[in-house]
């Protein structure tokens, strides 16, 4: 998704969390899955014992600082995530993340089995690794995150 682009201190519709020190944003139309696997990747994390909360949830504010891609919230919706269906939880939150990592949710199909390799989201200029994850309710996110992007999950 090499071209994506959130203007310096604008909003987006996207959902950003941190797990242990790696900052994940979550990108994708709206229906995407983005809520729902950040939410099971705050609970995979939360069972591991490891620390994890909530940035943003819908809308989140991107803006560079130092060359880092920075997510924060609007204060209406901050610690708010909602689960489609299930209706609006409240979560361990953190006010403003670096983002490391972003993973755009699909549904499984043929044509995506293999994504494209090196792709890239770009955040005013600064770029972060895109993850493509297929949103298919038998494969725990986290799980899958860690053994694709391990220097970013268990490295000592």
């Amino acid at each position: 998704m090499s071209g994506w682009f959130s203007a310096n201190g604008e909003t987006m519709h996207a959902t950003a969390i941190v797990v242990g020190e790696t900052g994940i944003l979550f990108v994708g139309p709206s229906g995407a899955g983005k809520s729902t696997m950040a939410f099971a990747c705050l609970a995979g994390a939360i069972s591991r014992g490891w620390n994890a909360a909530l940035v943003a949830d819908d809308r989140t504010c991107l803006t560079v600082h130092s060359g880092r891609c920075i997510a924060s919230c609007p204060e209406p919706i901050r610690g708010k995530l909602e689960l489609r269906g299930g209706g609006i939880v409240d979560l361990p939150r953190i006010g403003r993340a670096v983002m490391h990592l972003a993973v755009a949710p699909g549904p499984p199909s043929v044509k995506s089995r293999l994504p494209p390799d090196n792709e890239i989201f770009t955040c005013d200029g600064v770029e972060l690794h895109l993850q493509r994850l297929w949103r298919d309710g038998a494969t725990d996110p986290l799980t899958a995150l860690c053994a694709l992007r391990p220097d970013r999950f268990l490295s000592n």
